[in-house]
């Protein structure tokens, strides 16, 4: 066999393996549940039908209900994906709504089975419990109005002292404007919606937020918001898992990879474009830069 009818032949097979390769993948839920450790949480979701997640309702564009009440969000679009891939069905999940603070305490006390709601990873968390690969890099940014003369942040920065940024009070806001303009006027306000009003009513120039707020707002009110086109600070988001389960952890980190960065990339590239109005950035095969 020459070499032109080798590589011809290993091409046939190799579009064989794609023309078979839906139904391979798809994977019948109790053969797997047979196949995870009897301890796992994966064997004992996939047993019981449904994937039960911990999240929120209240924080656009993480999650939230729409018009029509429904829930809706970048997490909770993570956790179809998840549903998606154990039950080939985004639907078999159930969300519950928890306070921010019952994050942690829900997942190791078994009441849900997963926590995705904004959560930023820290080293102190991960010693209670794990993370999940991340799903988005959170950074602070700021928000203009699109009539202001110095909407843009080359001319915030131009501003220096006369610049004017609102930002949610706390320990770190000083030096957290000032990381980007180090002689800028910092407001503190007292809750996220004055922070927001400040800028409204021009008593600031730009409001410091987080960025996916920037270009939720941006995105959604061009008329009214305009991003400054400035973030730093970056901040990982991750699902939150029980420790000690080695088989639950790793289906979540790969079907996540899958989602972000593999061939089944529809629901998260789609959520990405509404909630965040840009496009993904292009996945280009070869060289793994996950």
């Amino acid at each position: 066999m020459n070499d032109t009818s080798g590589r011809r032949d290993f091409l046939k097979l190799g579009m064989a393996g794609l023309a078979t390769a839906g139904v391979l993948a798809t994977v019948d839920a109790q053969k797997a549940a047979a196949q995870a450790a009897s301890d796992s949480l994966l064997r004992t979701v996939l047993d019981r039908g449904k994937l039960i997640v911990g999240t929120g309702s209240t924080n656009a564009p993480w999650h939230f209900e729409n018009d029509a009440g429904e829930l809706v969000g970048m997490d909770i679009t993570m956790g179809r994906i998840l549903a998606k891939g154990l039950f080939d069905d985004p639907t078999k999940v159930e969300f519950v709504m928890q306070d921010p603070a019952q994050r942690i305490p829900n997942v190791t006390t078994n009441k849900v089975d997963i926590t995705i709601q904004f959560m930023t990873m820290t080293a102190q968390r991960s010693q209670l419990i794990n993370f999940s690969r991340p799903y988005y890099v959170e950074g602070v940014a700021l928000l203009t109005l699109p009539t202001a003369e110095n909407k843009t942040f080359d001319k915030l920065l131009a501003g220096g002292s006369a610049t004017r940024i609102s930002i949610l009070q706390n320990v770190d806001a000083e030096s957290s404007v000032h990381y980007a303009l180090p002689q800028a006027q910092v407001l503190q306000i007292d809750t996220q919606a004055n922070v927001l009003q400040a800028l409204e009513s021009k008593r600031a120039d730009a409001a410091a937020v987080d960025l996916s707020t920037v270009r939720w707002l941006a995105s959604r009110n061009p008329d009214k918001y305009f991003d400054a086109g400035k973030s730093w600070y970056s901040m990982l988001y991750g699902a939150a898992l029980r420790q000690g389960d080695l088989d639950w952890l790793t289906f979540v980190d790969q079907t996540f990879t899958i989602a972000m960065f593999g061939h089944e990339s529809a629901l998260y590239d789609a959520a990405f474009k509404d909630y965040f109005g840009q496009e993904p950035p292009a996945r280009h095969p070869g060289f793994p830069v996950i």
